[in-house]
């Protein structure tokens, strides 16, 4: 058991505000396994994340990694609660500066209009919007990446997380008008009773938590106007503008295509990545008006970018850390991204320097 030791002790302290890191708000599922008597290793096998990413501050992790890590837990786990009691022990400080901006709101309103701008920092898998209609304030999921038999273990640890986090903020009960899920309901589904206290629907077709309008005028017991103005800025910083307006399949295909710059994935590698058919991904970005093709160009030029501007590089050790097979195919496709050469892109910085 020495790696939980490890692992629950040199955590970083995410109660000091100005700290953050997309591993946050998985720290009690990933404790939970760990006294369960699995190891950091177990755990973390196939995910690409080490300690280190797990103790810094300013690591990322991305989507594709987070799944890995939720079908070793699936995998490992003899307790089918698992993500339940994980949910129900998450601490305000678990998520961060994300949560104290929460706690620090003005009323509950507030508080979720904040959190669902900024949900990407508490690192969920589900995409997740927020709408009034007519008596009802309704959380709404829907899955970005199929996520098939691990749907019900992500919901389950991220609506009881949620849960958790909301009576934090209120420092009291909080009671949902109804929870819909897209999944037959388990042989423990009367645990889901006693954490949400609310009727529970399985086999919906959507995925959806309904509250009462009346929550919305609740006010925070420990609302700051400057603490939670300087929260909001911070995590406005941690995601940046354009994280926040596009659209999460595009900012996971980006992520996992900066996890391999030197060797690129096809589209038909990514619709694995991304647990799709190949036909299904193009179909999804069709909807969003870009292709793969088109996301790839896009990254590729912004770190070819980052490269030239912010290194002393070579242009031929850039072409090689893209994976470009040589020079003169890397010079050829940053002039038909940008128009002209990468060297010219150096000259024009250094005048504006």
């Amino acid at each position: 058991m020495s790696n939980q030791r490890t692992f629950i002790e040199a955590r970083y302290d995410a109660s000091t505000l100005g700290q953050g890191t997309v591993i946050q708000g998985l720290t009690s599922l990933i404790d939970e396994m760990l006294r369960q008597g699995h190891s950091l290793q177990e755990l973390l096998h196939g995910t690409g994340i080490t300690y280190a990413v797990l103790n810094n501050a300013t690591s990322h992790i991305t989507q594709y990694q987070k799944l890995q890590l939720f079908q070793n837990i699936q995998r490992l786990s003899q307790d089918p609660l698992t993500g339940l009691r994980a949910g129900q022990k998450q601490r305000l400080s678990d998520f961060g500066v994300y949560g104290y901006a929460l706690y620090s709101s003005k009323n509950f309103q507030q508080a979720v209009e904040l959190g669902i701008r900024h949900i990407k920092l508490a690192g969920p898998v589900l995409q997740k919007s927020f709408r009034i209609e007519d008596d009802a304030a309704i959380f709404e999921g829907k899955e970005v990446i199929a996520l098939g038999k691990l749907l019900p273990l992500i919901c389950e640890f991220w609506f009881s997380s949620m849960q958790t986090l909301i009576e934090s903020v209120l420092e009291g009960p909080f009671q949902a008008k109804k929870l819909l899920l897209p999944y037959p309901a388990p042989e423990y589904a009367d645990e889901y009773q006693n954490v949400f206290h609310c009727p529970i629907e399985f086999d919906a077709d959507v995925l959806q938590w309904h509250f009462d309008l009346k929550w919305l005028d609740v006010a925070c017991p420990n609302a700051n106007l400057i603490t939670a103005d300087m929260c909001k800025l911070f995590c406005e910083r941690m995601l940046g503008i354009e994280d926040d307006e596009t659209p999460e399949l595009i900012r996971t295909i980006r992520l996992i295509l900066l996890d391999r710059v030197d060797c690129f994935p096809t589209a038909q590698e990514m619709a694995e990545r991304l647990h799709l058919s190949k036909r299904t991904l193009y179909r999804r970005l069709a909807e969003l008006n870009v292709s793969y093709q088109d996301i790839l160009d896009s990254t590729r030029r912004r770190l070819a970018d980052e490269y030239l501007q912010g290194t002393t590089l070579t242009v031929d050790e850039i072409a090689q850390r893209m994976g470009f097979s040589d020079t003169s195919n890397f010079r050829k496709a940053y002039r038909h991204w940008t128009g002209i050469s990468p060297n010219a892109y150096r000259v024009q910085i250094e005048h504006v320097i």
